[in-house]
């Protein structure tokens, strides 16, 4: 059973990690972050990947 668990919540943190990487890509689009440098958005993601 821990197994089932494991792959839920690998499946979870990939949709997760999808829907966030294709939002910032959508307000780069939009203007909205063109002034982020792209390693700080690289370590955010880590940051975040990390906690998670």
């Amino acid at each position: 059973m821990n197994a089932v668990y494991t792959i839920l919540l690998l499946v979870a943190a990939n949709i997760f990690m999808t829907f966030a990487w294709y939002g910032h890509l959508k307000l780069q689009e939009m203007g909205k972050i063109n002034h982020t440098p792209l390693i700080l958005v690289i370590l955010g993601s880590w940051l975040v990947a990390f906690f998670e």
